[in-house]
């Protein structure tokens, strides 16, 4: 199969998909800041709790540090899509949500490279940032006017991020590399009073910016007489503002009662992480990342001081798994040459419902099929978000990621005998 129609199958692929399935499924988490933040993992890491910020691989894309492009040694395409199904509950009532869409589409190749290894490889995607969609209904009292109201509370919309990275050896052992992306996108809230003559105003923010994230990877190859691996790596996220435009409009009219333009500010956040392989058999490692919310800020957030979002808090993130390749280069037996995966997870969100702190347990698993060069890769998670006692709201989830990888060989000249 040439490169074009492997190009042209992952991108008809992506876009058949996210129009069957549309959305990611509902999630009252998503109303803070700027929605469910996506992880940079393709599906061959989802199945090892997205291990992946120190471990350097050549059959596939690493996504998570770009100081780890030089390992690429062919030219990938890879496409990727999400579902999921969540139950939300809380201590009276239960619901099921559904939904996925597409999760990545991405490039990357070897640009300069030498005899022995790559000294330059570079990657191309587009992917969603973040996505906010839900919907509740909340009774309050209102300032000033006597009784109570109720009002349905609902959002949606999402960021996007198109990215370029790039990976640089400056030793046989040590890489530094260099993300930058631009992020763009616009999230809806809207707030629909039901008992009182008040407006129902829907708030639609517009954000567009660039942001960038610097890698590090030192790997050390042949290490004791079975020719193992050790591997360290670590990505630090610069902060940035994105330009934001706020308008509040009359749901009724749909005229714009007013509007504002300003920044939206994202934190930084450092990932680091170690790993152990041999020979492209096995591999195993653990991650840590970390956020401080407490920074964020954004137009509608000086507009209203005391909202959700001037709560929030740190958040973190662990996970550890590996993967295990039975007999790479056998000849009969497809499950020999497949490459299964396994790990866990505990992260705790920025969110702070009722002054207690959003945690979350997940359990992930996969395995990649190898076509030739190229692969058809599954990850699955399961996991538990929030608790009915401390934080009212709680999520069981069950996540499917599918992708695919195609490999091949640019730039090399041909030789006839």
């Amino acid at each position: 199969m040439s490169i074009c129609k492997r190009f042209s199958w992952v991108v008809g692929l992506v876009v058949f998909t996210s129009q069957a399935w549309g959305q990611v499924a509902s999630s009252p988490f998503s109303q803070y800041a700027l929605g469910e933040t996506y992880s940079n993992s393709l599906a061959n890491t989802q199945g090892s709790a997205g291990l992946g910020v120190s471990l350097p691989q050549s059959w596939y894309i690493n996504n998570q540090n770009p100081a780890l492009l030089v390992y690429n040694t062919f030219a990938s395409f890879q496409g990727g899509l999400l579902a999921e199904q969540k139950t939300i509950s809380s201590s009276s009532a239960s619901e099921k949500f559904k939904g996925g869409n597409m999760n990545y589409l991405v490039v990357a190749f070897p640009v300069k490279h030498n005899k022995l290894r790559n000294i330059w490889g570079t990657s191309l995607g587009l992917m969603p940032y973040s996505s906010s969609k839900y919907s509740f209904t909340n009774i309050r009292t209102i300032e000033g006017k006597s009784g109570t109201t109720v009002e349905n509370n609902s959002g949606t919309g999402g960021l996007t991020q198109l990215y370029w990275s790039n990976g640089v050896r400056i030793t046989p052992d040590f890489s530094l590399g260099l993300k930058s992306s631009y992020i763009f996108g616009s999230i809806d809230h809207t707030t629909e009073f039901i008992t009182t003559q008040a407006p129902s105003i829907e708030k639609k923010a517009f954000m567009k910016g660039f942001k960038f994230d610097l890698g590090a990877s030192y790997s050390k190859d042949s290490i004791g007489s079975k020719n193992y691996r050790v591997s360290v790596g670590a990505v630090y996220g610069i902060s940035t503002n994105l330009r934001t435009f706020l308008s509040n409009i009359s749901s009724s009219t749909g005229a714009a009662i007013d509007s504002t333009d300003g920044h939206t500010h994202l934190p930084s956040h450092i990932t680091g992480g170690i790993s152990i392989s041999r020979d492209g058999k096995w591999a195993i490692g653990t991650e840590y990342t970390y956020q401080d919310w407490s920074s964020f800020s954004t137009v509608a957030l000086q507009q209203n001081p005391t909202s959700l979002d001037s709560r929030l808090s740190k958040s973190w993130r662990f996970s550890f798994g590996g993967e295990f390749t039975p007999n790479v280069e056998a000849v009969e037996g497809i499950f020999k040459r497949m490459t299964y995966r396994l790990g866990v997870t505990a992260e705790q969100y920025p969110y702070t419902p009722l002054g207690s702190k959003v945690n979350d347990l997940g359990a992930n698993f996969g395995f990649s099929i190898p076509t030739g060069r190229s692969s058809i890769d599954l990850g699955f998670k399961v996991g538990k978000r929030g608790s009915k006692t401390e934080t009212v709201i709680q999520e069981n989830y069950f996540k499917i990621y599918l992708g695919v990888t195609f490999n091949d060989i640019w730039f090399i000249k041909r030789k006839f005998d």
